[in-house]
């Protein structure tokens, strides 16, 4: 299991039968602050429903033994959880069958581990199964009330740099290019680098102002948002 040990955090389990890629979505998701858990394929989802009790499970189609939409029907008569299929097949008549089944989205490989980061909290926010606020050290983020601190003191930030903010924290402990940001904070990927510069840089002036220096910049590759206290550890691990 990785992820943080808040006990409100969302649980996700991964039914994924590629190694490689499984580990990285579950140290994706432990990055942005879901516990989870791991399993290759469909032998003990049933234990681990009850176990585990998952408020979303990402099933990838092709698995071993039973597959996706077989364990889709699975979770749906076990639990309430959120689910998103996850499958190489791209054929329409693939993705309707999981979504009339009760799959809740449907990502096709190959994707950005962002977005699948992104579906997912999408899903968990429609049934209501994730908290608004995201705890980095001394920062505390609440992007729908439109509210940040940092050693409980507000902060007086824009729109768009509490956008800018959540998502670097979900990905805290990892460098994310200036691509990345425009992609995720703005929704394009085509415009001026230079916007999200002139943004961080207004931003870092605000946290700065309460507290160490959080927001690093990797020349060449991007920018990485770390925690001033130094006890707080990378809830998944080194990035990938």
């Amino acid at each position: 299991m990785a992820g943080h040990t808040d006990p409100n955090a969302p649980r996700v389990l991964v039914v994924e039968d590629e190694a490689t890629m499984r580990e990285s979505i579950v140290r994706a998701l432990g990055r942005s602050g879901h516990v989870t858990r791991g399993l290759p394929d469909g032998g003990s989802l049933e234990e681990t429903l009850d176990g585990f009790r998952p408020d979303l499970v990402i099933l990838d189609v092709m698995l071993p033994g039973r597959d996706g939409f077989d364990l889709l029907t699975v979770v749906r008569d076990r639990t309430d959880a959120g689910i998103v299929m996850v499958t190489a097949r791209d054929a329409l008549d693939d993705r309707l069958r999981g979504l009339d089944t009760g799959a809740d989205d449907y990502v096709v490989k190959p994707f950005l581990l962002e977005e699948l980061t992104s579906r997912v909290r999408a899903v968990l926010r429609r049934r209501g199964r994730t908290p608004t606020a995201l705890v980095v050290g001394d920062l505390v983020i609440d992007e729908e009330a439109g509210v940040a601190t940092r050693a409980g003191v507000p902060l007086k930030l824009t729109a768009t740099e509490l956008r800018l903010l959540r998502y670097l924290a979900e990905q805290r402990g990892r460098t994310v290019s200036k691509n990345q940001i425009l992609t995720q904070v703005w929704g394009y990927d085509a415009y001026d680098p230079n916007l999200v510069e002139v943004h961080l840089s207004a931003l870092r002036r605000k946290l700065e102002a309460h507290g160490p220096r959080i927001v690093h910049t990797s020349r060449g590759l991007g920018y990485t948002l770390r925690a001033s206290d130094a006890t707080e550890a990378d809830p998944a691990g080194a990035a990938p």
